[in-house]
């Protein structure tokens, strides 16, 4: 099972070849505490997510929580809230680097386990057109630093990566293919 109606993470497990439902609860918080560090907020709410969901597990079900995040300068830049706030997120990653963490959990009757995910991504100078243009066509609301790694701002304002494209779109298949692996 999947607790998550991201596209992305769905498309992605898909293509991993893993058969599985789609699962949602409305409320499930996002809301952590101030002192964690930013590099450990998105395990947290990955964990926090399958808590809410692991009393509805039956003995063979597994299930797969995530949050990603992106961190630049130590702040989090989650899902902007509109376009201006999507404006102010590119302007701010533009012509440098920033890393992308998603945590992951996996929960099954047995207890929850989590873990996470970094890559540095490294954009290239964008005009302010460049930006105007992309949110304007691409709105992206519902993503993380507000960019999608496999969108046209990938393929234009994208200089290097260094780590798992795929922890970019959101679920580090890699890992999660060597843990899911393990299960069996």
């Amino acid at each position: 099972m999947l607790a998550s109606g991201s596209p992305r993470r769905q498309e992605l497990l898909r293509d991993m070849g893993v058969k599985f439902d789609v699962v949602t609860k409305p409320g499930v918080s996002e809301v952590f505490p101030d002192t964690l560090s930013a590099k450990d907020v998105p395990e947290f709410i990955a964990r926090e997510k399958a808590q809410a969901y692991i009393a509805d597990l039956n003995e063979d079900d597994v299930l797969i929580t995530a949050d990603t995040v992106v961190v630049v300068d130590k702040q989090i830049l989650g899902k902007p809230k509109d376009e201006t706030e999507a404006r102010q997120m590119l302007k701010m990653l533009s012509g440098r680097s920033h890393r992308v963490i998603t945590g992951v959990a996996i929960a099954t009757t047995s207890g929850i386990y989590s873990f996470s995910v970094k890559t540095k991504v490294t954009f290239r100078s964008l005009a302010p057109e460049v930006i105007d243009f992309y949110v304007d066509s691409a709105r992206p609301l519902d993503k993380a630093g507000a960019y999608g790694i496999q969108e046209w701002i990938g393929l234009v304002g994208i200089d290097y990566i260094e780590g798992s494209y795929q922890n970019v779109m959101g679920l580090p298949t890699q890992r999660l293919f060597a843990e899911l692996s393990a299960l069996r």
